[in-house]
């Protein structure tokens, strides 16, 4: 099978060419900028592959339901250019080709349970957290939605006593994207992420907040693993010491072989950077007949 993948991104929209056993052919970066000048260019790209079919792991909020009016829409995102725009409409029309739709998590984890380390897992959590945090959900089969599709990433948190930072996130304050996220670390210490490697307070403080949020998905969800994505989780000193509060957290209450492994429960991502458009093809090929 020839399938496309599009990996779609508020800064960058990843355009890839690949098949059914998760092979990347080839790929290119299109800067996101409005529907009007963005979308051209990928049905362009698209259209000269002769794809079968495409899937579309999308920056949200969208709708995935595909019995809603407004299935394939993207809806209430702040890039105002892109609310209400029916993007799985548009490829479908242009393109003549089946086109699956989920949200940019949701591929990422479908990414890794189709072809990465989470093969034969019932239940897994993938937590992106970069320039926000996102949770893509997979449970027995399935990729998780409900009336929308989970939101993981702004689950409200209980601050810890020696932080005075205010939170970034304008919906929720001191969600964990407004306490953990990319823009949230910058805001709090007064530089990049990248530029605070070597500053212990902040990766303490960053794995406490990441593990506060991994102990309540542990506690609802029961995931046999957890996997970690994003700009901030290549700071890779920050997985022993979610890993310790974790275990802190929970305080013995759950007993399973996996917590007693922490080094192979929680991981960081396994297929270089490529989950998410791995599993948009393998969303391109549920979505044939």
């Amino acid at each position: 099978m020839i399938l496309g993948a599009l990996e779609a991104g508020g800064t960058k929209m990843v355009c890839a060419i690949g098949d059914e056993n998760g092979n990347i052919f080839e790929q290119v970066s299109i800067p996101t900028e409005t529907p009007e000048i963005t979308m051209p260019k990928m049905i362009s790209y698209f259209k000269e592959k002769g794809i079968e079919a495409l899937g579309i792991g999308c920056f949200g909020p969208i709708d995935p339901d595909p019995d809603s009016d407004t299935y394939g829409y993207i809806t209430s995102t702040p890039k105002l250019a892109w609310a209400n725009y029916n993007i799985v409409g548009a490829f479908r029309d242009a393109l003549e080709c089946p086109v699956g739709f989920d949200t940019d998590v949701n591929g990422s984890v479908l990414g890794e349970v189709t072809f990465g380390q989470a093969k034969g897992k019932k239940c897994v959590v993938y937590v992106t957290i970069g320039t926000g945090v996102g949770a893509g959900i997979y449970i027995e089969g399935r990729l998780l939605h409900g009336m929308l599709h989970p939101e993981a990433g702004h689950i409200l948190m209980k601050k810890r006593a020696d932080d005075t930072y205010g939170g970034k996130c304008p919906y929720h304050k001191t969600c964990m994207e407004g306490l953990a996220a990319g823009p949230a670390i910058e805001e709090r210490w007064g530089k990049k992420a990248i530029e605070l490697k070597d500053n212990q307070a902040v990766w303490d403080l960053e794995a406490y907040y990441i593990a506060q949020a991994l102990a309540n998905y542990i506690l609802i969800l029961s995931p046999d693993m957890i996997i970690l994505g994003g700009g901030v989780m290549h700071q890779e000193q920050l997985f022993p010491l979610i890993r310790k509060y974790v275990t802190e957290m929970l305080n013995g209450y759950i007993k399973t072989e996996e917590l007693a492994d922490m080094d192979h429960y929680i991981v960081p991502a396994s297929l270089h950077d490529d989950q998410g458009i791995m599993g948009c093809l393998e969303l391109a090929r549920r979505s044939m007949p």
